[in-house]
């Protein structure tokens, strides 16, 4: 047998062989799709409601995100040895080159921080507001991040990788639950009035899942175009064209049974449709009592508190609409000035921060006090990110601070979470993480939990891979849930 004929026999042993196997899993895959998949398929399609893992504890989520990296140190994390010890080297780190280059002597924060709550948790003066919901908060001090750069820093911190092209959280959680409601998006991004964050729109995308899960770009001041019907269409002229659309539409999915694009596409028209009718409700301010104006500050003379205040207002219409989960934006993306349009006060710290934290705390407080008089907070689910932490020194020549991914600060508070409680530290001056260290995945590791979803299962079959939002790491931080 010469080495020609041995090869093609050793190919026809290898098809014979593998061949039951093939044929058993064709066989499988021919029951159980025509079990399963045309109602997975008509679920992802029309955004219907699909059951978690096991019961949650909250059903929607609110993620409020400050982009630019803000100062852990100067808001959340108290570090007394920092007063102490200002203006020295920071010890065993005196010639420390981080992003921007050298770093000076330790730098306090330019505010004192004072005892909230019965939990008597200290947090920055800047942030009186706020101070008032500490006991419902679990901090987690212990964050760190796989980079310090502001673009790959916020994708990671909303997709857990530091590269474009992954579904965001909002997207995952869209994909495995679906909406809860039929006239409104399920996943929505509210912008800051100054801009989109860093990255973009790769923080709220869809990534490799059906497009119907990226975020739909909602705010204040900026209305969804196009939503309002020309005035040269007459109404009948308008639902003829849409009862004909159906048609066609119903036609070519009967053809193509296995095109869950061509399926979704048609889903997100139907809800642009519904759309015309529940957003302009859902966006009308006007509906709202003087006083609730009042309490968010949406009147506000400082024209960028005003318009973050509205947005905060919006939030909270649009979780009591059901939307199962909001980003909410502070701040957009990095100027050629620092820290004037985000948290990236790499020059000037205490002009920075007494620019932004008037705009963030009131509005933001409100919310949270808003969601807990209506009794939201049973369901909702509020978490704090930004994507890194910043440097316990002051850059080199100047009174602001570089960054950090070694220690930052998040929190949640609201369905599932034990309030007045801290989780993790950093060591004596917030440099480093050093206590119970976590991670971003061990962020959405837990409000996956909460949401009933087991992150390690949630996945999503992507070349060659069962892709997860938690990659391949990951653990829910228990101590900080109820």
């Amino acid at each position: 047998m010469n080495v020609q004929t041995s090869a093609l026999a050793l190919a026809r042993r290898q098809f014979l062989g593998r061949m039951t196997t093939g044929m058993t899993g064709v066989a499988l895959a021919q029951l159980l799709g025509d079990e399963f998949f045309p109602r997975l398929l008509a679920a992802e399609s029309t955004g219907a409601p699909r059951p978690p893992h096991f019961a949650p504890k909250a059903k929607q989520v609110l993620q409020i995100f400050c982009p630019g990296a803000a100062s852990h140190m100067d808001l959340w994390d108290y570090k007394p040895m920092l007063e102490k010890f200002d203006g020295t080297p920071l010890p065993g780190a005196e010639k420390e080159v981080t992003f921007q280059g050298k770093n000076g002597n330790l730098m306090k924060s330019p505010w004192p921080f004072a005892a909230a709550g019965r939990s008597g948790k200290k947090i920055s003066s800047m942030l009186p507001h706020m101070a008032r919901h500490v006991d419902d908060m679990a901090f987690i001090h212990s964050m760190t991040s796989r980079t310090n750069t502001h673009g790959p820093g916020c994708i990671n911190m909303n997709t857990c990788f530091t590269r474009e092209g992954f579904p965001s959280a909002g997207a995952w959680v869209s994909y495995a639950l679906g909406s809860m409601n039929q006239n409104l998006p399920t996943y929505v991004s509210v912008q800051d009035i100054r801009g989109e964050p860093p990255n973009g729109k790769a923080n709220w995308s869809n990534g490799f899942l059906s497009a119907q899960y990226q975020a739909v770009a909602m705010a204040a001041q900026q209305p969804l175009r196009n939503l309002a019907r020309p005035a040269s269409i007459r109404p009948d002229e308008e639902q003829a064209t849409r009862d004909f659309l159906k048609v066609i539409n119903a036609e070519h999915a009967a053809a193509h049974p296995g095109n869950d694009e061509l399926r979704a596409r048609m889903a997100t028209y139907e809800l642009a449709e519904m759309m015309q009718l529940a957003a302009p409700e859902v966006s009308d301010l006007s509906r709202e009592p003087k006083h609730v104006h009042d309490l968010y500050g949406t009147n506000d003379p400082n024209k960028l508190k005003a318009a973050y205040a509205r947005n905060c207002l919006l939030t909270r219409r649009f979780l009591e609409q059901g939307i199962r989960y909001v980003s909410l934006y502070c701040a957009s993306r990095a100027s050629a000035v620092d820290g004037l349009l985000n948290w990236d006060a790499h020059k000037t710290l205490k002009a920075d921060y007494e620019r932004h934290c008037p705009i963030f705390d009131q509005p933001t407080a409100a919310l949270l006090t808003d969601l807990k008089q209506r009794g939201m907070l049973n369901d909702v689910l509020v978490v704090w990110c930004t994507e890194f932490g910043r440097m316990p020194t002051h850059q080199e020549g100047t009174s602001g601070r570089d960054h950090n991914p070694d220690a930052f600060t998040t929190w949640m508070m609201g369905a599932g979470i034990k309030g007045g409680v801290s989780f993790g530290e950093t060591d004596d001056f917030g440099r480093r993480s050093v206590v119970d260290v976590a991670t971003v995945y061990d962020f959405y590791a837990t409000l996956l939990h909460l949401l009933g979803l087991d992150h390690e299962k949630l996945t999503y079959y992507h070349n060659g891979a069962a892709r997860r939002l938690t990659d391949v790491h990951g653990h829910v931080l228990r101590s900080i849930l109820a």
